[in-house]
């Protein structure tokens, strides 16, 4: 009775074991990258949620993200479990690093950033009325001194006449 007994639980204990490795087991395995994804979720990935809405995430929290949607950038927050599938996350990854390593180098090469044209008649304003200030000083300058020869011919002058006024008494 016992090797019937055994003989009659061996196909049902198969058929247990073959629903674990079918059906169980990548389950779980799809549960845990789906898991990974949404945790690993950046600002500017380009996802779809479950509900088909398509947007790029503009910031992320604990377990929402708000998203930009559409062309007048409408912004919406959901929560992390409604992420439905990441597009190109290595694209958009990669593209970053491209942009910050492009951004790098330019700032490396020029210093100064092309200014729009008001700001560059802005500077040729200052740089002209810098130049107006300094012809203005130099002016000045020149008739301080001036100023200060006929100031000292009038003393010189005046000096000469108490000399006199003393030797004439």
């Amino acid at each position: 009775m016992n090797s019937q007994t055994l003989t009659m639980f061996v196909p049902l204990i198969l058929l247990i074991v073959a629903m674990y490795f079918l059906l169980i087991r990548p389950q779980k395995k799809r549960e845990r990258e789906v898991n990974n994804m949404r945790a690993n979720l950046h600002v500017g990935d380009e996802i779809v949620t479950i509900g088909g809405i398509c947007g790029k995430i503009v910031k992320t929290k604990d377990e929402s993200i708000i998203l930009q949607v559409g062309a007048d950038k409408v912004k919406i927050e959901m929560m992390k479990w409604a992420v439905s599938k990441v597009v190109n996350p290595a694209e958009a990854r990669a593209a970053r690093k491209a942009e910050r390593a492009a951004k790098e180098e330019v700032e490396e090469e020029a210093p100064k950033k092309a200014m729009p044209k008001r700001m560059k008649k802005a500077e040729e304003t200052v740089e002209a009325a810098e130049e107006k200030a300094q012809e203005a000083a130099a002016a000045v300058e020149q008739a301080a001194q001036a100023a200060a020869d006929e100031a000292e011919a009038a003393v010189s002058e005046a000096a000469e006449a108490v000399e006199e006024a003393v030797d004439a008494e």
